[in-house]
C-alpha cells in the first residue's frame, strides 16, 4: 500500500494552498512557491491551469487558461459578485492605483481603509441619480462578501470601527481597463434611469 509520504513532493502544500486561493508573501509556503515555479507549474499545466507569481506585490495565484472561445477546463469555478459589490471593488482598486501613484505615500506597501473612509469613498463615487441610501444601507453586506473573496482583509484588532487591508490581488483581477469600461458602464446605467 502507497502512503502519503511516498507521494508528496516539496512543493506539495504549496499547490494545495494555490487551489484553495491566493498565496501571500505572509503564508508559511510562499518560499516554496517562489523556488518550485516551475516544478508547480509542470504539476497544474495538467490541470488547465497558469501559476502567476507577482513577487514584488507579494503574492501568487493560479489563474486558468482559455481556449480560442475563451472556455477553461471549469477546475476554478467563476462567480458572479453583483453590481453593488463591483461598485464597491471598482473604488477599492481606484483607491490602491492613487496610493500606489502618490509620491507621498512612497515608503508604505500596503493600503489601509476604515469602514468609514469606504463609504465616504463611495458616496463620492457614486453619480447623483443613483439610488444612494439603498446601496449604502447594504454597504456592509457587499464589503463582507469582499472580503469572503480575498480582495480586503480585516485588520481591526478590537478597535470600534473596522479597518481593512486591501489586498493587491485585486489589481489583477480588476485590470485599469477593467476599471474604465465598468466606470463607462455605470455612467451609462445612470442616465437610462
Amino acid at each position: 500500500m502507497t502512503s502519503l509520504e511516498d507521494k508528496l513532493k516539496p512543493y506539495s502544500k504549496a499547490i494545495v494552498r494555490l487551489v484553495k486561493g491566493t498565496v501571500y508573501r505572509s503564508f508559511s509556503v510562499w518560499e516554496d512557491v517562489l523556488l518550485y515555479q516551475d516544478e508547480i507549474q509542470d504539476h497544474i499545466n495538467v490541470l488547465g491551469l497558469e501559476l502567476i507569481v507577482k513577487k514584488e506585490e507579494g503574492f501568487a495565484f493560479l489563474k486558468q487558461f482559455e481556449d480560442s472561445e475563451g472556455n477553461t477546463l471549469g477546475l476554478v469555478s467563476r462567480r458572479q459578485i453583483g453590481f453593488e459589490t463591483s461598485i464597491v471593488l471598482v473604488v477599492l482598486r481606484q483607491l490602491l492605483e492613487d496610493f500606489d501613484h502618490n509620491p507621498t505615500q512612497f515608503q508604505a506597501s500596503e493600503k489601509f481603509i476604515s469602514h468609514q473612509e469606504i463609504k465616504e469613498e463611495i458616496e463620492l463615487f457614486l453619480p447623483k441619480k443613483y439610488n444612494r441610501i439603498k446601496f449604502l444601507k447594504e454597504l456592509d453586506t457587499y464589503i463582507n462578501k469582499i472580503v469572503e473573496l480575498g480582495y480586503l482583509k480585516d485588520v481591526s484588532k478590537n478597535d470600534v470601527e473596522p479597518v481593512y487591508q486591501i489586498q493587491r490581488i485585486i489589481k489583477e483581477k480588476v485590470t485599469l481597463d477593467v476599471l474604465m469600461e465598468f466606470k463607462l458602464r455605470l455612467e451609462e446605467y445612470v442616465q437610462s434611469v
